[in-house]
């Protein structure tokens, strides 16, 4: 694997829109080749009949199975209610609007 050249660290720097100086460029080059030969190691320790996962444990739905169920009934709802109008439940008005 070839390393990461001063111009490719300079291309990067333009496209992230940061001003890299001189010794940067060098210092930045140098550290981006360790992190890519590291990549590359991973990637060759990976094998065909390993799976890739996005969790190192299983992830199960912990969620209910969904069951259609009759919804309460309207007038026992609205008995309960300190006050309703026309199948609504009446609240105190809170704004000053009409």
């Amino acid at each position: 694997m070839t390393g990461i050249t001063r111009a490719e660290v300079a291309h990067l720097a333009r496209l992230a829109r940061l001003e890299l100086s001189e010794d940067e460029l060098d210092h930045y080059a140098g550290q981006l080749d360790v992190i890519l030969q590291s990549v590359a190691r991973v990637s060759e320790v990976a094998t065909p009949d390993i799976p890739a996962t996005s969790h190192p444990i299983p992830l199960v739905n912990v969620f209910r199975e969904d069951i259609v169920q009759a919804g309460l009934d309207r007038a026992e709802v609205l008995a309960c209610a300190p006050a309703h109008q026309d199948d609504r439940f009446r609240v105190p008005r809170i704004l000053d609007e009409e």
